[in-house]
């Protein structure tokens, strides 16, 4: 059986960043963010030639082991086979081991490439399909759900399914995020959290995460109400407590601010007249970057511009 035909020309793919949990929505709540990785990828007579800059260039692999391009990988496995050769650039923006998605980022923005040089690729794996490949890469849907289909993300697992729903937060929400020096492994805070939890904390968060869909779609207001957390964030504490301890000096002032994601990066949800102020808040040892909210996702772009 033949396998699929390659287009010879590059393709440039732009995927965000991506904040998930907000505090109740552990698991399953994500948004996502101005802030971009780019990868170019053409499809070559032969061998793996890969290009870095930016955020992990000093680190990451230019081999096999690259986590694009074992999605990539694995996409072309689903496509119907592998092609001749590879040629990558990755222009890397977001931080790595920060909460931010960067590995959500490179495994959709090596799956979409992968569908976008395949010859009738969306055809052979469409949008759901996207989703459930990136999950199963991931391991979880949060961060991914909402890479690929940006704004504002409620995922879950059906059946041994992934599923995902989007909205539009509003328009009115800035996103400030402060993110440290040092990253924090995922598995190290995953590793702290409690097999159970008390049966309060558990209806507690169901209420604030029912809330949460309502405040960043519809009442900003209630926000500081809405990302109270008893999950995860104060179980995680002892892998990151400068951390824990912005977010509680934020969440005092009046700020709505969570932990991204597994950390240690933290996320507060504000308007444009507090953004400036709040990011002054940051103190020593935080880059405070003011960012906007995406609403395309991981997309297939013009190669200039």
């Amino acid at each position: 059986m033949a396998g699929p035909a390659f287009r010879a020309a590059a393709v440039r793919v732009r995927t965000p960043a991506t904040s998930a949990n907000l505090g109740p929505g552990f698991d399953a709540l994500g948004l996502s963010l101005g802030l971009y990785d780019d990868v170019v990828v053409r499809v070559a007579d032969s061998g793996l030639h890969i290009d870095i800059a930016g955020e992990g260039a000093d680190t990451l692999p230019r081999d096999e082991n690259h986590l694009l391009v074992r999605s990539m990988r694995t996409a072309f496995e689903v496509l119907g086979g592998q092609p001749r050769g590879l040629e990558i650039v990755c222009a890397n923006r977001i931080p790595h081991g920060r909460g931010l998605g960067s590995s959500s980022a490179a495994i959709c923005a090596g799956i979409v490439a992968a569908r976008a040089v395949t010859i009738g690729g969306e055809q052979k794996l469409d949008d759901a399909a996207l989703l459930e490949l990136a999950t199963e890469i991931e391991g979880h849907p949060d961060n991914v759900a909402a890479c690929l289909l940006g704004g504002f993300t409620l995922a879950w697992m059906d059946t041994g399914s992934a599923r995902a729903i989007r909205m539009d937060p509003a328009d009115s929400i800035v996103p400030v995020v402060f993110v440290p020096e040092k990253p924090v492994l995922t598995e190290t805070a995953r590793g702290l959290l409690p097999r159970t939890v008390p049966h309060v904390d558990a209806a507690a968060n169901a209420g604030r995460a029912a809330l949460l869909v309502e405040a960043l779609t519809r009442r900003p207001e209630l926000l500081l109400a809405a990302t109270e957390d008893r999950l995860h964030q104060d179980y995680r504490t002892p892998a990151m407590p400068e951390s824990m301890a912005l977010v509680n000096r934020l969440r005092a002032d009046g700020v709505p601010a969570v932990v991204s994601g597994a950390g240690p990066t933290v996320l507060a949800l504000v308007d444009d007249a507090a953004a400036e102020k709040v990011a002054a808040l940051a103190g020593e040892g935080w880059a405070a970057n003011r960012l906007t909210l995406d609403a395309a996702g991981a997309c297939v772009l013009p190669l200039a511009g």
